[in-house]
């Protein structure tokens, strides 16, 4: 019996992006009826093909470069290679290329939406100020012009219900919950308080709070460590991590220009004590759950968090955090806080995939009967 055929596709997530590849992509294997491919952008993962799982590089591009508008093309002709009966997509840069197979194809689409990229680009500082307003306006016009042509939506996050306008009543929230691996073990270093920096690397993401932190906790107990891991998008954001870390061999980096293996990341948090979340007051994150809050809470990683409120009460009933100004921090009373809080009092339940799959499986399968 020939296989139903589904693309996931990206252009700037790596080809395996945990979303993609260990959630989605993941789940849909072990339908055996489906034969899954996933197109992203190129890592060390792209080169292993002993796997159920096919995955289909792009050629390598830098992020701001002439290269990169004609990523969706590859996209495209790489779809039509395969032929499959569902593309899912996760970035506005393949919404028009998704029409087209539709039109075209006969292709089932899905807009797998993994940010608000109108919010994102008005609120961080990745694009020149002048041009924010018409970049994020062309993303929301383009959203809004192609959104009748998608089967469905998924939502990786609760709050886009209200803040995308374009969804009517076909989309379903899959919040990006962790896939915790079955021999999954902390073991953290008694001899060492590790703290730990995760995911993208960024102003935005308060990479900079974490270096001071660790920076402040130091000075008053040599046990402090620090290990960042991540990618940083920006070479001077990039130049500016490895200034503020020289002459801190406490603090260690791992990344930086080049992506991480999921499977690193985990690694990271097995040997951790404290995981930190330390975003400044932004827009951008308003009423969203950064995925590395339900990964630290699945591997019951206590966690150094500021006092969004949203975020402090998904923590509390759990005890799982502490939470901290991290402008103006009192450093002792913190490290005693570290030392003596009994975090995880109970176990954490629904922060991991298995409670998003069955819906995530469901509506596939109804979208291709």
């Amino acid at each position: 019996m020939k296989k139903r055929r589904i693309v996931l596709a990206s252009i700037l997530k790596p080809i395996d992006d945990t979303r993609m590849f260990e959630k989605l992509g993941g789940s849909l294997i072990k339908v055996k009826d489906y034969e899954v491919f996933i197109i992203g952008y190129p890592t060390v993962t792209s080169q292993n093909q002993d796997q159920p799982i096919r995955l289909l590089p792009l050629k390598s591009f830098k992020r701001m470069s002439p290269r990169r508008l004609l990523a969706p093309w590859q996209v495209m002709k790489l779809v039509r290679e395969v032929k499959p009966e569902l593309l899912i997509v996760n970035t506005h840069e393949l919404l028009l290329i998704s029409m087209l197979n539709r039109i075209l194809f006969g292709v089932k689409i899905i807009y797998d939406i993994r940010e608000n990229y109108y919010r994102n680009v008005l609120h961080t500082s990745v694009f020149p100020t002048l041009i924010k307003p018409l970049l994020a306006g062309w993303i929301r016009l383009k959203e809004k012009l192609l959104a009748p042509a998608f089967h469905a939506f998924f939502l990786a996050e609760k709050s886009y219900e209200n803040e995308l306008p374009f969804l009517n009543d076909r989309h379903l929230i899959l919040e990006n919950k962790t896939c915790l691996p079955c021999d999954f073990k902390r073991k953290a270093d008694p001899s060492k308080i590790s703290l730990l920096f995760s995911g993208t690397l960024a102003d935005s993401t308060g990479v900079f709070q974490a270096i001071d932190l660790a920076k402040t906790l130091h000075a008053i107990e040599s046990k402090i460590e620090l290990n960042i891991i991540g990618y940083c998008a920006l070479t001077k954001t990039l130049t500016d991590i490895k200034n503020a870390i020289t002459g801190c061999p406490f603090i260690s980096l791992i990344g930086g220009h080049a992506l991480v293996p999921h499977s690193q990341i985990m690694e990271a948090i097995a040997h951790a004590d404290f995981g930190i979340l330390s975003y400044p007051p932004s827009h951008h994150i308003d009423n969203r759950i950064p995925t590395k809050l339900f990964e630290y809470q699945a591997c019951q990683l206590p966690i150094l968090i500021h006092g969004y409120e949203p975020w402090v009460k998904l923590c509390e009933p759990i005890n799982a955090a502490l939470v901290v100004d991290f402008l103006n921090f009192n450093p002792a009373l913190l490290l005693k806080q570290m030392e003596t809080t009994h975090f995880y009092t109970s176990i954490p339940t629904d922060v991991t995939w298995e409670s998003e799959e069955p819906r995530f499986l469901s509506r596939v399968g109804k979208i291709l009967a």
